[in-house]
């Protein structure tokens, strides 16, 4: 059984779509999205810089495309289930058949810009903690006055607050922890200061036909399959202001059976996690069309 899944933000690395738009097809698909949502995905993927990138309003649609165009590029797959880490699960709603493309990438955009303008509220940020225990460092967090934002599993938490109360998370971090790491995000993202984003992305969802999902969609809410296209669009509402449990949602790709993951480009961030907490189940990530058919392979031995 494959689970396909589609990373988050914090992924995308400057030029990292230059070689999926050289397939055919991929340039024209592409300047499309781009006329429909009004952004630039070609020049933000092959020519922007980090710091351009960077931008929320920018990374959440760059990412949700690249993800839709590398599916494509592996031709018709039947995964058993799927899923996405944070803005990742836009993407996975497109591919379960909850939203269409042209849906998927209009949310995403809108999505981009709410919480860009609710970040640019309050200075905020995130950062990982590598090691520790969770039932040690959540509370810890807590105490603190920060929110375990993602909930990764294979030992990795990244905590979201204020730039204070991460400047006194480094100064004072959890018993077990080795490493404090500030991330490349512009903001405190699936927090409570993204509250005026929900307000947004409610309205935007209320002009959406959702269908069912075709195959199990995996939500970040609490790893739950979810089977109600109504539902998945009110978690993806809900979710740009609550964590991330990304542990959860391995957890339910066990319950699954899941024996094979491929994470869709820019690729590399779920599969490292999945290393470490799915013994045993086989891993590719999608990060060049170079491992087109590597992915291809793995979709024939464990697609249904």
């Amino acid at each position: 059984m494959l689970v396909l899944v589609a990373p988050g933000q914090g992924s995308q690395t400057p030029g990292f779509l230059t070689e999926w738009l050289e397939l055919p097809g991929a340039a024209d698909r592409v300047a499309a999205w781009s006329d429909a949502i009004g952004l630039d995905l070609a020049h933000y993927g092959t020519k922007a810089d980090a710091d351009e990138i960077r931008d929320t309003a920018v990374a959440q649609p760059l990412l949700v495309a690249a993800g839709l165009l590398s599916a494509s590029a592996l031709g018709d797959i039947a995964p058993g289930a799927v899923a996405g880490h944070s803005v990742g699960e836009i993407t996975a709603a497109a591919l379960s058949g909850v939203l269409d493309d042209a849906a998927a990438l209009s949310l995403v955009r809108k999505r981009g810009l709410a919480m860009a303008d609710a970040a640019a509220i309050t200075e905020t940020g995130m950062a990982a903690l590598l090691g520790g225990d969770p039932e040690v460092t959540v509370p810890h967090l807590e105490k603190l006055g920060l929110t375990p934002a993602n909930i990764n599993g294979g030992g990795q938490i990244v905590a979201a607050g204020t730039m204070e109360q991460i400047a006194t998370l480094e100064a004072d971090k959890p018993e077990g922890v080795r490493r404090v790491v500030p991330l490349k995000v512009a903001g405190a993202f699936h927090t409570h200061h993204m509250g005026p984003a929900v307000e947004t992305l409610a309205e935007a969802a209320k002009a959406l036909a959702p269908a069912d999902p075709k195959v199990a969609y995996v939500s970040n809410k609490d790893g739950r399959a979810v089977a109600s296209g109504a539902e998945v669009l009110e978690r993806l509402v809900g979710q740009v202001a609550n964590p991330v449990r990304w542990d959860l949602c391995m957890e339910t790709f066990k319950e699954l059976g899941v024996t094979a993951l491929l994470e869709l480009c820019p690729g590399g961030t779920l599969t490292g996690l999945a290393k470490r907490a799915l013994p045993g189940v086989k891993t590719l990530a999608l990060k060049t069309p170079a491992d087109l058919d590597a992915g291809r392979e793995l979709v024939a031995e464990h697609a249904a």
